[in-house]
């Protein structure tokens, strides 16, 4: 039923005055008639004054229903008025500025909610193409003017099947150009998204959806919703289910108990019919109070992954991520027209923040897979490339697989150029100032001057070869990487020898840090301060301080302890969970990230002049080690010596409250056997090598590989299953679960140390 203002009407059926009311500005009257036909059928219906008007047909539209009354028709007047109570409507300020305006509030241009970056960049990039997504069906490509109306649709779509500001709504999807739609659509009418991705276990995301009080399901597609059918049909209460892929005639819909299911495009139409009423009718509008989205509203509920524990929700508001956005240009200073390429889960706040950041330049962002990582870096040539460590690992193992499965001439001249690189730029971060030393001590000018020229003379010697180098062979390389800017890493340690590689081919690679509880980006490298084997300088507006562990005192530059951060990105909270609120952060607003790590000291000359406030990390404080010794190990730093050999896939340093440190270990078979077979431990034309044999090879590798390590590693367990996401032994992030795989090989570790 329309609700409308009206005065006394005169027609031509009814008596020359019906009622009259006056009414405040927002309050409406409703007109109610009962139209009769000539069976006696009777039809209630309501319509606005600008449809009543003396004419020959009498026309009135309601969703759905369209109602026609005939002059020589039958019916009745009735006038009865009543109050209806106003509808609030929640708005990301910016973007829909003409709504708030009309309702008498002044609007800024500044972004206060996250869907304000839209309403600028539309009008900044207009037909500039914003996001490519060819892995979906149908493949989609839209300018950031198609984006913002999508965006604008699907918000109106989802107030009208009955989402509410400050609703939870859940969103298990993976990466898509609709996956960034449905996000910001939720966020630009004042709702919360709880965010996960399509791999977890069904049993999490229960866990998540209930634990976040959602009050709908926004699914991927419909063989991931069957997946949950019969566990959310039975176990949560949805109020509606909206499919973003696929069509809704493959989905189990016997178990979903009459609960509505809408599809992506029914919602744009819903609302993009509704955004025309409501332009086209002022009394429309009438209907409702209008409010602004505030930055200190919470966007999003995060699950942390759950490396060690439960996930827990972390409260991220407007505020938070517009700090990540307004700030990590000075890390990535993407430009109108560079492409950036998106594999990572959208969910993820690292992958999260950073796309509403490059949104705001005017980039085109490429949708891709793991699976077709490789052909799209070679077919899109992008500029950036964001992602894990592991990705990075990933390309450097295939890079060095081509080299050493070349002719031998090739092998060689590839490896020679390669060590020259690396010499190179050893002694290029030495008379940069870029190299990094935990001693307090400044070192004499003196000194320093012999380093710097010592430095310089050897440099200008391989600096002829290096560029030869980049002529015969790094050129190639590039061609089949892309990444022309730089590769964005995060989420994940960095070895030192994955850094080093890149860096001498020139391939510029920068990391960050952060956690989902700070949005996530705290600190990161800078391109033209790139310090290798550091996360770089805290970003704009963020403070850090390493902390005694016991004590919580304050220490020095160059001391270890664990990292405190305190900045405009750090969360609002974990939802319902005020105990684990407190332990994370203090009263002054500092956030315990958890991390081990120390500040660069601050030196005015030599090799580490430059150096000075960058952060290092040395690890988890939950994964340290505590052998039966007394001794703490960080397992990372020998996990990360120990994965620069090929024949080890994944590695899992263990030993608490043991003696000595063992080794969970995932081979690369076949490197193994190629090894052995190399090394005549079995012939030629083996097809397999037995558990002893490989056992004793993956053991000297190991030995080759940490034997610089503080600690060394006794017995070792080799197993043929890889850690995977989909196994639980892996984070979406793919981050090893350190718990759940001791937990699972329980029994074999025990068996280690008898």
């Amino acid at each position: 039923m329309l609700g409308t203002s009206i005065n006394p009407i005169k027609t031509a059926s009814s008596s020359p005055s019906c009622c009259s009311s006056s009414y405040e500005k927002r309050m409406e009257t409703m007109l109610s008639l009962t139209a009769f036909d000539n069976c006696n059928n009777s039809v209630p219906f309501l319509f606005s004054r600008s449809k009543l008007h003396c004419s020959k047909t009498l026309v009135t539209k309601l969703p759905g229903v369209r109602f026609q009354v005939s002059p020589g028709s039958k019916f009745r007047v009735f006038c009865e008025s009543k109050t209806q109570e106003l509808q609030i409507r929640r708005c990301s300020p910016l973007l829909e500025k003409v709504s708030l305006s009309s309702n008498d509030a002044v609007v800024s241009d500044e972004w206060k909610a996250v869907p304000d970056i839209w309403r600028s960049s539309a009008e900044k990039y207009g037909d500039r193409v914003a996001v490519v997504d060819p892995y979906h069906d149908p493949p989609s490509t839209m300018t950031y003017i198609q984006l913002e109306q999508e965006i604008l649709d699907f918000a109106e779509g989802l107030r009208l099947i009955g989402l509410k500001p400050e609703d939870k709504l859940a969103l298990f999807a993976d990466n898509s150009s609709r996956w960034l739609v449905a996000d910001q659509g939720i966020m630009a009418m004042g709702a919360i998204n709880v965010v996960r991705g399509s791999r977890s276990a069904v049993e999490e995301l229960l866990h998540i959806y209930n634990h976040s009080e959602s009050v709908g399901l926004v699914v991927d597609n419909p063989e991931f919703f069957n997946r949950l059918a019969g566990t959310f049909c039975s176990k949560a209460t949805m109020r509606f289910i909206v499919l973003l892929w696929g069509e809704k005639s493959c989905l189990a819909t016997g178990e979903t108990q009459g609960v509505p299911i809408f599809s992506y495009r029914e919602i744009m139409e819903l609302g993009r019919e509704s955004r025309v009423g409501l332009t086209d009718s002022h009394d429309a509008r009438q209907g409702y109070i209008y409010e602004a989205i505030g930055s200190d509203d919470v966007a999003t509920l995060v699950y942390t992954s759950g490396t060690t524990d439960n996930p827990k929700g972390v409260m991220l508001t407007h505020k938070n991520l517009l700090h990540q956005i307004r700030n990590l240009w000075d890390v990535v200073p993407a430009e109108a027209g560079d492409r950036f390429l998106s594999m990572l889960p959208s969910w993820h706040a690292y992958e999260r923040a950073c796309e509403y950041f490059i949104f705001t330049h005017g980039i085109e962002q490429e949708y891709t897979t793991v699976r077709n990582l490789k052909d799209d870096l070679r077919h899109y040539q992008p500029h950036y490339l964001i992602s894990v460590p592991l990705v990075y690992e990933t390309l450097y193992s295939g890079i060095q697989k081509q080299i050493y499965t070349s002719s031998t001439a090739r092998k060689f001249i590839a490896l020679t150029f390669i060590r020259v690189s690396l010499a190179y730029m050893d002694l290029k971060r030495i008379y940069e100032g870029l190299c990094l030393t935990r001693d307090q001590k400044q070192p004499s000018y003196v000194v320093s001057m012999l380093e710097w020229l010592w430095a310089r003379i050897i440099a200008a010697i391989l600096w002829p070869l290096h560029v030869l180098a980049k002529k015969l062979v790094y050129e190639k390389i590039h061609s089949a990487i892309g990444i022309s800017k730089a590769g964005i890493s995060g989420g994940g340690s960095l070895p030192m020898h994955i850094d080093k590689f890149f860096e001498a081919i020139g391939v510029k690679l920068q990391n960050g840090y952060g956690l989902t509880e700070s949005s996530p980006v705290i600190a990161a490298r800078r391109p033209n301060c790139n310090v290798l084997g550091s996360v770089g300088h805290p970003i704009q507006h963020t403070e850090f301080k390493i902390v005694d562990s016991e004590t919580d005192e304050v220490l020095p530059p160059g001391s270890k302890g664990i990292v405190k951060v305190r900045g405009p990105q750090v969360m609002k909270g974990y939802y319902k969970n005020p105990l684990a609120t407190r332990q994370a952060l203090d009263e002054d607003g500092w956030l315990n990230t958890g991390d081990i790590g120390w500040i660069a000291p601050c030196h005015s000359a030599g090799q580490s002049h430059r150096c000075g406030g960058v952060i290092v990390l040395e690890g988890r404080a939950k994964d340290t080690i505590v052998l039966s010794t007394g001794e703490n190990v960080e397992p990372l730093e020998i996990e990360e010596a120990a994965m620069r050999s090929s024949l080890i896939q994944q590695i899992v340093v263990v030993g608490q409250d043991q003696r000595r440190l063992a080794a969970i270990i995932v081979p690369n078979k076949d490197e193994v056997l190629q090894a052995a077979k190399n090394l005549s431990i079995v012939d030629a034309d083996a097809a397999d090598l037995g558990k002893g044999k490989m056992t004793s090879l993956l053991y000297e590798e190991l030995w080759k590989w940490t034997s610089e390590c503080s600690f060394q590693i006794g017995p070792i367990l080799i197993v043929d299953e890889p850690f995977s996401i989909d196994g639980g032994l892996m984070t979406p992030t793919m981050k090893i679960r350190r718990d759940k795989v001791v937990a699972q090989y329980k029994e074999e570790i025990a068996n280690l140390y008898e």
